[in-house]
């Protein structure tokens, strides 16, 4: 079955639009994480470091939560075409494996003139508790796109990703 990404134009977008996405962290997420960024943190691959820690055990990458937000914008809301600008996050609350994430973005203002569109942006665990609050300016797109659900690589797990 084939799944198609489309846009809302700017000229379609209205104040207080809404979109989301839910996801539930897990020990892969944080590997790739790890792997594509670079970020080693023991904070978040080191069990026993980590639970020395104030959060007493493995914590996602804050920019993993930062990174649903981004899929929201470029998959959901405004969608495909669109210009990611500004991102202002605030961190507040860990996230742990296992954690059930809903990632919702809504419509606050629209500039007519460049095509500008800022969201509030909120991440929330399980408990419906926040734990990534924000906003972000992006150009939303002037044409209408939908084109079909891009396919990616599986990512192979990693034992234990070391620095280059």
């Amino acid at each position: 079955m084939q799944q198609w990404l489309e846009n809302r134009t700017f000229e379609e977008l209205r104040i207080g639009d809404k979109a989301s996405l839910v996801r539930t962290l897990d020990q892969q997420d944080i590997l790739a994480f790890a792997a594509v960024s670079g970020d080693m943190n023991p904070a978040h691959l080191d069990a026993a470091y980590a639970e020395g820690t104030v959060f007493h055990g493995i914590i996602a990458h804050g920019m993993w939560g930062g990174a649903l937000i981004s899929a929201v914008l470029g998959t959901r809301l405004p969608g495909p075409g669109t210009i990611y600008l500004e991102q202002q996050l605030r961190f507040v609350r860990p996230v742990h494996p296992g954690d059930h994430l809903t990632v919702e973005v809504q419509v606050l203002a629209k500039d007519d003139r460049h095509r500008h569109v800022e969201l509030d942006c909120r991440v929330s665990n399980q408990l419906a508790q926040p734990v990534i609050l924000g906003m972000a300016r992006v150009v939303a797109p002037a044409t209408k796109i939908r084109v079909p659900m891009p396919r990616v690589p599986a990512l192979m797990p990693v034992d234990n990703p070391q620095p280059a």
